[in-house]
This record gives C-alpha cells, sequence and structure tokens, in this order.
C-alpha cells in the first residue's frame, strides 16, 4: 500500500507530538511535515501536496476553517479535523471533511479516520482519467509546435501601470511590475506584492479587467499569476501544474486554466528557438 503522505497542524506542540506518536502506530502513514499555524498550513499543502491534512480548528489568526477557505478548491487534501469541542461537528461536514475527531484521540478511532481517508483516495483515483506521463507527452507535443496564434502572441510581456488598492483611510498605488500574483479569499483579493500581500475588496473577474492582459493570467478559478515571476513549472497528475514563483511560493494550475501556461511556454519555446 503506498504511504499517505501526511501533514499535521496544530498550534499546541504537546499535541503535535501525541498525534504523531499515535500515528506512528498506523501502517503507511507517512508525516512530511507539522504545522503551528493556519500560514504554514497553507504553504505546505501547496509545497508537498499532501494525501491527508490533520488539522486543529481553533488556532490563532486563522483557524481550521479559515484554511479550508484559503486552500485551492482542487488542491485540498483529505481533511481529518482534530480538536477538543464537539460543537464544530456539523460546520466540519460542511466542508466534506472527511472525518471529525475529538481530542484526547484513541487510537481505535483514529485508525477508522485513517482508514476512511484511504476509501476515499481510492474512489478518487478510480475517477481519474488522465495520468501524468500522458499530460507530459501533450505538453511536449505543444513545446514542439508553432501555431499562427503562438506567433500572434509572441510579444514581449509588459506590465504598465499602477493598481489601486483601498486600504483604510488611505489608497496605495501598486505597480503591476511588483504585483506576483492574486488570490481570491472571498469578496476580498488578496494581492501579493514583492514581500507584502495588499488585500481589497473586489471580484476576481473585476480586479482581471485593470490588470495587463499579457502578464497577467488566470490559473485557477481563484487565482491570478503575473508570468514574469514563474519560476518553475511542474507537471501533476490529472492534467495540471504546479508553478514555483520568484518569492518561493507554490501555485496550482488547474485543468480548466492550463492553456494559459501552454501557451506562454509555447511563446518562450519560440523565442528561444529565434
Amino acid at each position: 500500500m503506498v504511504p499517505l503522505k501526511t501533514v499535521l497542524v496544530d498550534d499546541e506542540p504537546l499535541a503535535l507530538q501525541l498525534l504523531q506518536s499515535l500515528l506512528e502506530d498506523i501502517p503507511d502513514i507517512e508525516v512530511i511535515t507539522t504545522c503551528r499555524n493556519g500560514r504554514e498550513a497553507l504553504n505546505a499543502v501547496a509545497t508537498h501536496l499532501p494525501d491527508l491534512l490533520f488539522l486543529d480548528i481553533q488556532m490563532p489568526g486563522m483557524n481550521g476553517f479559515d484554511v479550508i477557505g484559503r486552500l485551492q478548491g482542487d488542491i485540498i487534501p483529505q481533511v481529518i479535523f482534530a480538536t477538543a469541542y464537539d460543537h464544530y461537528a456539523v460546520e466540519a461536514f460542511d466542508v466534506n471533511a472527511v472525518d471529525y475527531v475529538l481530542k484526547p484521540m484513541e487510537p481505535e478511532r483514529l485508525t477508522l479516520a485513517v482508514d476512511r481517508a484511504r476509501a476515499r483516495l481510492r474512489q478518487q483515483g478510480q475517477q481519474q482519467d488522465h495520468s501524468q506521463a500522458d499530460e507530459k507527452g501533450r505538453l511536449l507535443s505543444s513545446l514542439t509546435s508553432t501555431s499562427s496564434q503562438t506567433q500572434a502572441a509572441n510579444s514581449p510581456v509588459d506590465t504598465p501601470g499602477k493598481l489601486a488598492i483601498k486600504d483604510g483611510g488611505r489608497i496605495i498605488l501598486a505597480n503591476q511590475s511588483d504585483i506576483q500574483w492574486i488570490d481570491a479569499a472571498g469578496d476580498y483579493m488578496c494581492v501579493h506584492t514583492n514581500g507584502e500581500t495588499h488585500i481589497m475588496r473586489s471580484t476576481l473577474k473585476e480586479l482581471q479587467q485593470q490588470l495587463c492582459p499579457n502578464t497577467f493570467k488566470r490559473v485557477h478559478r481563484s487565482t491570478l499569476v503575473n508570468l514574469n515571476y514563474i519560476q518553475e513549472i511542474q507537471v501533476l497528475t490529472k492534467g495540471e501544474y504546479l508553478l514555483t514563483l520568484a518569492s518561493s511560493e507554490k501555485v496550482k494550475v488547474s485543468r480548466n486554466y492550463r492553456q494559459s501556461i501552454k501557451e506562454y511556454l509555447e511563446q518562450k519555446q519560440t523565442k528561444t528557438a529565434v
């Protein structure tokens, strides 16, 4: 059986140690990292793409439900909430958690939760219709062919203008060339510039209309990326990509939006050949 890549998230060090100790007695569980807060959890999921996420609910700053809300929908792992409070159970299953385990955790109950996660992963695996090898072949094919559409798009990537971001009683004018990526958090947009994150109220569609279309591409239903900051592109299963940006942030490209990245690669390939 393939080990489940697992991430543990809890703001209490002793709780993390206890959970990790209990999981050592369950076969085929590989704990790849532990996290103390929501921000670390988001980075760990984007970086490691785990199969399973044990997630505490009550954490300072960003709680467990906030973490789920910020994750890109199609890279959410199987989630098992681990908490000392039972009144969150309904809300936990509303966000499609695979299980909800109360602290202090009993080994038998923990094993049952892991078994449920395995069963759901097997079901999802049976529904996959794309393999990593097939996607690599399609990517190679797209890179070696130059269409008229690609030639028309073979213009320099530029980022003119500024983006006005209202922040309380002031307005920040951010250079578009400094914006690395943007992700949606409900009715708000998180604009990630060089070393800072600005929050503005807008829809992603409205924001995209204010940005340079040659530079900012939608790679997910909740994410825009500045192509100039892409450092690495990793081919994943199910026809998806994982982008590494200059800031070391990891951004998932879903199948519905992968064409923009393919066209960008073709453009780069054409320039190199010339």
